[in-house]
């Protein structure tokens, strides 16, 4: 029954605010079918990426604030050791695709952020996350820009494997060594 739900949520035909149990996957589980858009503003779907490369699935809660910068820069830094293991890397939170423009050229970022304003990715995980719209101002190449998004996912890590199941899965991520992390899951799993 679970895996239905789970499903049926993923598929978009439930949300999960509409069930009364709380949905979350677990290592062995399949990962989870979606569409979002990317920091170009171009459809990602999760089907498109599952089996080509180990996933590695990070939430986070916002742009531009301190935490979230270093578990970013984190993986933009260490990018090149996960490519070697044949990872793609991809940074989910509920900003919008002109945040994560801003947010990649400000800190150069290497790999797709995807937009999910209103939980879509979130749920399907089963990663809390809170609808709400929240701004925050920043500077910007000179600039004061307010930057707004939609909802606020909680800081969860998922690798899911080439064989399209999550392979490990954090809710209790230290955002700073967040990719360190990864490398080290990697190196055990091999």
């Amino acid at each position: 029954m679970l895996k239905l739900l789970s499903a049926a949520i993923a598929l978009g035909i439930l949300s999960q605010s509409a069930i009364a149990i709380d949905l979350t996957l677990n290592v062995g589980d399949k990962g989870p079918e979606f569409t979002v858009k990317d920091d170009a503003g171009k459809d990602w779907k999760a089907n498109g990426h599952y089996g080509e490369k180990i996933l590695v699935v990070y939430f986070y809660p916002a742009d531009m604030t301190g935490g979230c910068t270093k578990q970013a820069c984190g993986f933009r830094d260490d990018l090149g050791k996960l490519k070697s293991k044949n990872v793609e890397v991809v940074g989910v939170s509920g900003d919008s695709v002109r945040n994560h423009q801003l947010f990649k050229k400000a800190h150069d970022l290497n790999f797709t952020l995807l937009a999910d304003p209103d939980g879509t990715v979130a749920n399907a995980f089963g990663v809390p996350f809170a609808k709400g719209e929240k701004s925050i101002t920043r500077e910007i190449d000179g600039k004061e820009v307010v930057l707004t998004r939609g909802g606020t996912a909680k800081r969860w890590t998922f690798v899911v494997g080439k064989d399209g199941k999550i392979l490990y899965k954090n809710e209790q991520v230290n955002a700073a060594q967040d990719s360190k992390k990864i490398i080290e899951v990697l190196k055990k799993s091999s």
